[in-house]
């Protein structure tokens, strides 16, 4: 069954401090993409005659197939984060604190994480019901199983030289009250269909 893109999860007219115009480039062309590409390998993988197919062309499909899905997902929850400037939960600010020591000292360890890929690419995340922080150049290298509390791409190309603005701007922006429904959804073992696309917030650059 072909994947299809999931509606814009956010209101682009009304993310605080980002561009409307760009948000919907960024899902249309970067998402979209994405769920394309994911599409077409996955048709090439569903005509292969794997026992006859030489390893080195199933390997590629196989890591294209994991870049393009990993892709779609971690897009997927980046737009569901966005919104306006609110805090989280006790409870998941709570879930921060015991994995970092402080809510604060969490999100100074994630922002400067985000504003250590200034002028490149990759994602943020802190993933799992444990909170952990990870870090990620150029996308993951393993398909994102487990939900993440907080995922950051940015693309270099988009803000350049303002990476450092732009993640302040993101944490800004954040929806808390998405990625708390799904913590808690998490927290009680509710998270039944989300499977792959589950995932809390993400942070994209």
């Amino acid at each position: 069954m072909p994947f299809s893109m999931k509606p814009l999860g956010c209101d682009p007219a009304r993310v605080k401090g980002m561009s409307e115009k760009l948000i919907v480039s960024h899902y249309e062309n970067n998402y979209g993409g994405a769920v394309k590409r994911l599409n077409l390998i996955e048709e090439q993988l569903a005509r292969l005659d794997h026992a006859s197919t030489p390893g080195f062309v199933i390997n590629g499909l196989k890591r294209e197939e994991l870049i393009a899905m990993n892709s779609m997902i971690l897009h997927e929850i980046f737009f569901d984060g966005l919104g306006v400037e609110s805090e989280p939960s006790l409870a998941l600010k709570e879930a921060l604190a015991r994995d970092f020591g402080s809510y604060e000292r969490w999100r100074s360890e994630f922002i400067a994480m985000g504003k250590a890929l200034a002028g490149g690419s990759g994602w943020r995340s802190c993933p799992g019901r444990r909170v952990i922080a990870s870090s990620s150049i150029n996308g993951p290298r393993i398909m994102r199983t487990r939900s993440p509390v907080a995922c950051r791409s940015s693309r270099s190309t988009c803000i350049g030289a303002k990476a450092a603005t732009y993640v302040d701007t993101f944490m800004e922006a954040v929806r808390w009250a998405n990625a708390d429904r799904v913590f808690s959804e998490i927290s009680a073992g509710q998270s039944r269909r989300r499977g792959l696309r589950g995932g809390l917030l993400c942070l994209l650059l």
